[in-house]
C-alpha cells in the first residue's frame, strides 16, 4: 500500500508566483467559501515552492489542461484550472476556488488524491494527463 492509498495526500510542486496569488485568493474567499479557501491554503502550505523553470512539464499549474479521473465512478473529465474571473465551466475552465480545482493543483501525471466532493463524499482523482 502506497502512502496516497493509506490516506496521505502526495506531495505536491508548485510556482513560487503562483503559490503567492494562490494564497491570496483563498485568503480573500475564506468568507465566501471556507471549505475551499481552508483546502487550497493547506495545499500551499505542504506544497514544494520551485521557480517556473523548475516545474515539470507534467505538473498541473494555473491555466493547465488536466485529463482526470475518479477512480470509484470511472468518469474521465478534462479541464483547464483557470482563476476565477476566467471560469466558465461550460466551457471546460474550472476555478482554482472550487474543490476540483483546489484538488487537481501542484500534482503530477499518474498521481491520485482523496478529495471530499461539494456533498462531502470522498473521491479519489487521479491525473492521467496534462498539458499547457
Amino acid at each position: 500500500m502506497t502512502s496516497t492509498q493509506a490516506g496521505r495526500r502526495p506531495a505536491i510542486h508548485l510556482i513560487d508566483t503562483e503559490a503567492d496569488r494562490l494564497t491570496e485568493l483563498a485568503l480573500g474567499a475564506e468568507d465566501r467559501f471556507p471549505e475551499v479557501s481552508a483546502l487550497l491554503l493547506d495545499e500551499v502550505g505542504r506544497a514544494t515552492v520551485k521557480t517556473a523553470g523548475q516545474i515539470g512539464p507534467d505538473v498541473v499549474r494555473m491555466q493547465s489542461t488536466v485529463s482526470f479521473i475518479d477512480e470509484e465512478s470511472g468518469a474521465e473529465r478534462s479541464v483547464q484550472l483557470v482563476y476565477p474571473g476566467e471560469a466558465d465551466i461550460n466551457a471546460g475552465r474550472v476555478s482554482i476556488l472550487t474543490l476540483i480545482g483546489a484538488a487537481l493543483i501542484g500534482l503530477r501525471e499518474g498521481q491520485s488524491i482523496n478529495w471530499p466532493d461539494r456533498s462531502g463524499k470522498r473521491r479519489r482523482l487521479r491525473i492521467q494527463s496534462v498539458s499547457h
